[in-house]
């Protein structure tokens, strides 16, 4: 065969060899990707930490975004580094890792989207039924709800990607390239169960959240005049009840902002091939949102403000501190 000059492969003097990448990452991408992954890490760590010491943030409410925490951390810590070093060199851990790697990266994204349904439906019932909320949603069930929906996850990720499973690099063209395609019929499946379905139960549950809200809101404010002091706490019970749910209603935004790119090729009637060093705008913006989720929990929220100040002062590390009074 002839040799192309020029040309430098993964593995030289081997034909079967892929081109190393040719446009890699200049040093100002590189330190912003690398910054992006360690924040990803470092506020959902603090999420975790937060909620897992102090008991009176071990909410029914706060397992759901503890688990939405994690799967965000596990973004930040497993699959952004991964990218950041195979956009800039050959893929040199064989084909059973590539395959892996993919596996992991769709049982996260569903182990979140599916927290995500979880938390929007904890909202829904605590301001539509709020009367029997706590016999509904007890910490109890929440824990069994978030076990869940990580199997399931992994099951069906499992069974989606099992061609690829029972034979490993069957997507590559060359040697040193990880790359994982997936047909369209299987493509539509994942669009289906991935992304309309959750959706489409996150906005139908926050339409109804935000027009109880507004009806609650308007019929006290119309009653403010005669009310009494056991109607004022009522108010100030709803409130943070509101607020809530304009938080999650303002991540499940975000979430369709970095989710749609990525199945653009699905909608487009295509194969979805997903390759870090070709996809990576997608895979990216998809993966951005794991640093976007905290980053809202640390405006929008109180307790999670005070509880890092009291983390990163070592105040934690002091006796009696998980009952540290946080909300």
């Amino acid at each position: 065969m002839e040799t192309l000059e020029g040309a430098e492969f993964c593995i030289p003097q081997l034909n079967s060899s892929c081109k190393k990448p040719t446009q890699p990452h200049t040093a100002v991408i590189f330190v912003l990707l690398s910054f992006v992954s360690i924040m990803t890490v470092a506020l959902n760590l603090l999420v975790i930490i937060s909620i897992s010491h102090f008991r009176q943030l071990q909410t029914a409410t706060n397992l759901l975004i503890l688990s939405l925490a994690v799967s965000d951390l596990l973004v930040g810590f497993l699959l952004m580094p991964v990218e950041i070093i195979y956009t800039e060199a050959c893929w040199f851990l064989g084909d059973i890792l590539c395959t892996l790697y993919y596996v992991v990266d769709y049982i996260i994204t569903s182990a979140s989207v599916a927290s995500m349904v979880l938390i929007s439906l904890d909202r829904y019932i605590a301001i539509c039924d709020p009367l029997r909320y706590h016999s509904k949603v007890t910490k109890r069930t929440a824990q069994i709800y978030v076990c869940l929906c990580w199997v399931c996850s992994v099951i069906y990720r499992i069974v989606l990607l099992n061609d690829h499973l029972k034979k490993p690099g069957r997507s590559n063209s060359c040697i040193g390239e990880c790359v994982v395609v997936i047909n369209q019929i299987a493509g539509v499946i994942d669009l289906v169960f991935t992304f309309i379905i959750p959706i489409s139960v996150i906005v139908v549950l926050y339409s109804r959240v935000f027009m109880v809200a507004v009806s609650q809101a308007r019929n006290l404010r119309s009653q403010i005049a005669a009310v009494t002091a056991q109607h004022s706490r009522t108010l100030s019970v709803k409130k943070p009840e509101i607020k809530a749910a304009r938080t999650l209603g303002i991540v499940v935004v975000v979430f369709l902002f970095c989710f749609c790119p990525y199945y653009y090729p699905t909608l487009a009637g295509e194969n979805t091939s997903i390759d870090a060093s070709v996809a990576a705008f997608q895979l990216w913006l998809a993966h951005f949102k794991s640093c976007l989720n905290p980053v809202i929990y640390a405006f929008f929220y109180p307790w999670f403000r005070k509880s890092v100040k009291l983390i990163l002062t070592l105040q934690t590390l002091k006796p009696g501190s998980r009952d540290s009074n946080i909300l």
